[in-house]
């Protein structure tokens, strides 16, 4: 079971602040984490921090910290009633790069009190945090043995992402762009997850890009199946799968075992509104929403403050006349932040689309009736498409991404919260992020909830024989 661990930029930060004061001497907080619960990639989502005061702990020295666990008891009684994750973060000021002796002591002490109080089936996690903010870590299982965590995210404006150092060599396909990352980027993403959600236009651009950077593993989410209207702008989709009829995600993940990079593909040929592919999303590192529908990009967004992911939103809107004339052309990416603002903070849609796309979707007549009698507006169903616009604004995706983490640009993340290109006027556009409402934070870090992501329409049918 691979097991990860998930703190957003402003818990990572709020850790940072109180276990680095800069006395040079130990500190340790706790975090209340939900949970992903999963047999293969189990994952931790930190939901609040509780930092223990320094006065309640009773030696603080550069090489050990011993406190209360009076502040404890509230967090495993929540623990106990929802099976949540203890996690215990403590600094190593001085920077040993590894758990000593005295941590080993005193998780065992710890972490055999939290399974007797919260009779847990799933792991728990204790981590250090070095100067600079870097974190490694463990979780403790069930039996009382400790393994190591596959990986630590912190989605900010850049992406940290933590992986133990497993040694080997990289794969010949990958020393080109080890020349340009560097070695430590390029196994990390070897080492990483990423899901598509929509394989089309934009989507299959964006898979063939991942698949050839070295993404380790690919999860493709998409329904609809390849049909002859949109061979012109889906990647490596042929005639023959047009002519069968092949589901998209099929068609994708035959293209990257073509490429025999040993990539790692789950498909889903589902909507995303459905409880596997919820799950199969949310066990990834990062999520890719390529799809023009608002309700998917709304679920999306949700899905990532209940699971802690970063989520690049790619969009293309394409008005033509009919008669060969182009009215707008344009495309915009959008990197969204856990902790920070929406798709609907930045007017990407409005409560009004959202309310109509679901009425479309759950009363088709009702929703026609509407329209004709103009209480709402249509939604858009069938818009103009073409490759080369497609595929330029999945490689801005990309390679925001990939900025993102490997931080290189002059210029900070966060002044690269959306990027807009303008065909028309042949010039791009970078804005800094709009002022979160806060219509996710309560949901930060929930994880697995029933229903999931507390959506009545994601209710799994439990059945007793």
């Amino acid at each position: 079971m691979r097991i990860k661990l998930r703190l957003t930029q402003t818990d990572h930060a709020k850790l940072q602040h109180h276990l680095l004061p800069g006395d040079g001497l130990e500190a340790v907080a706790v975090v209340l984490c939900g949970r992903r619960r999963s047999d293969s990639h189990h994952c931790l989502t930190g939901r609040s921090v509780v930092p223990i005061p320094y006065d309640e702990c009773k030696v603080r020295t550069p090489d050990r910290v011993t406190w209360s666990t009076q502040r404890l008891i509230p967090l495993l009684e929540e623990a106990s009633r929802y099976d949540l994750a203890i996690l215990k973060v403590h600094s190593h000021p001085g920077g040993y790069p590894q758990f000593s002796s005295i941590d080993d002591e005193s998780d065992n002490d710890l972490f055999n009190s939290v399974f007797g109080w919260t009779d847990s089936a799933f792991p728990h996690a204790s981590a250090v945090m070095l100067p600079r903010g870097r974190m490694f870590g463990r979780a403790i299982l069930r039996d009382g043995t400790f393994q190591q965590l596959d990986s630590i995210l912190v989605p900010g404006n850049d992406l940290h992402f933590w992986i133990p150092d497993r040694g080997g060599s990289l794969p010949s396909f990958t020393q080109r762009h080890a020349q340009l990352f560097g070695s430590g980027t390029t196994r990390r993403l070897r080492e990483m997850a990423v899901a598509v959600v929509g394989c089309s236009g934009t989507g299959s651009p964006v898979v063939e890009q991942l698949a050839r950077l070295g993404v380790g593993r690919l999860v493709l989410v998409d329904p609809d199946r390849v049909e002859e209207k949109n061979l012109n702008r889906i990647v490596n989709a042929t005639r023959e799968d047009a002519y069968l009829k092949r589901p998209k995600v099929e068609a994708m993940a035959r293209a990257i075992a073509s490429m025999g990079f040993a990539t790692d593909v789950e498909i889903i040929p589902e909507n995303l509104a459905t409880p596997r592919a919820v799950k199969a999303v949310a066990e990834c590192d990062v999520v890719f929403g390529c799809m023009d529908g608002v309700e998917g990009r709304h679920l999306l967004n949700r899905l990532a403050a209940f699971y802690v992911l970063p989520y690049f939103d790619v969009g293309v809107r394409l008005d033509a006349d009919g008669h060969g004339g182009i009215d707008e052309a344009s495309g915009a990416v959008f990197y969204i932040r856990p902790d920070g603002s929406t798709l609907q903070d930045r007017s990407v849609y409005t409560t009004e689309q959202l309310k109509a796309a679901g009425l479309r979707r759950t009363d088709p007549k009702a929703y026609r009736e509407q329209v004709k009698a103009g209480y709402i507006r249509g939604v858009d169903e069938d818009r103009p498409a073409v490759i080369s616009i497609n595929t330029q604004m999945a490689s801005t995706a990309v390679n925001e991404f990939l900025a993102r983490l490997h931080p290189y640009r002059l210029d900070d993340n966060s002044d690269f919260a959306t990027v807009r290109t303008s065909f028309i006027q042949g010039v791009n556009y970078r804005e800094t992020e709009e002022s979160p409402s806060g219509n996710f934070f309560r949901h930060i870090g929930r994880g697995d909830v029933r229903p999931l992501l507390s959506m009545p329409e994601l209710s799994e049918v439990e059945v007793t024989t």
